[in-house]
């Protein structure tokens, strides 16, 4: 039905795509620099894109340590222990990062190799708590640039009348519940234990048995 639409090629691409010119080519950096720092040093949050697949980073702001102008280190803090961005990463380096910072409408977009690391100096360097992550994720920077902040000031994302209303959806222990058709209790328990029992080994706010 769709396949006549389907466009196939960078020349079909083009052909209703005018190419970039002036500032979204000439921004490009190859190496961070005091901007590119400053942003991910007040990020406390980014998305982490590998093989055909996304997952969100978050911690304090500047949790990503930079090591150096090409070079950061991602904490991996305790998860669901699916991996999936780290087996990613081992089938194919090629990875791609979004930071945001709250209040910005401008995001930092960076494209790179990765690598996992268990050194035990890096490890150590990002402790929390007492508690050591069991890896970090290294990524190598190959391009690094301010992406406009269109999108987002579209979305309104950061203004708080925005932000969705209680009740508008159920308890996430309800919504995987439903997901594994299992019992909506028990998985509602077992969510918010888990969840707890992970955040109070970093010293983090609880969340509350609903």
């Amino acid at each position: 039905m769709l396949s006549d639409s389907v466009i196939g090629s960078v020349d079909a691409l083009r052909e209703i795509y005018r190419e970039p010119e002036g500032p979204p080519l000439e921004k490009v950096l190859f190496a961070l620099d005091e901007h590119c720092r400053n942003f991910i040093a007040h990020s406390p949050i980014l998305m982490l894109g590998t093989d055909g697949d996304v997952s969100p980073r978050g911690d304090n702001p500047g949790f990503v340590a930079v090591a150096d102008n090409s070079t950061l280190i991602i904490p991996d803090r305790k998860g669901n222990f699916r991996l999936d961005s780290m087996q990613n990463i081992i089938r194919n380096p090629k990875v791609g990062i979004l930071f945001l910072v709250p209040g910005m409408d401008v995001t930092l977009r960076i494209r790179g190799k990765a690598k996992i690391t268990s050194d035990s100096k890096i490890l150590k360097s990002l402790e929390i708590n007492g508690n050591v992550p069991n890896s970090a994720i290294i990524v190598q920077v190959q391009e690094a640039f301010l992406h406009c902040g269109k999108a987002l000031i579209r979305a309104d994302i950061w203004n708080p009348e925005n932000r969705v209303a209680n009740g508008v959806f159920p308890s996430p222990g309800h919504m995987y519940a439903d997901h594994m058709k299992v019992n909506r209790e028990k998985m509602e328990h077992l969510y918010v234990e888990h969840v707890t029992e992970d955040l109070a080994e970093e010293g983090r706010t609880i969340l509350k048995d609903k």
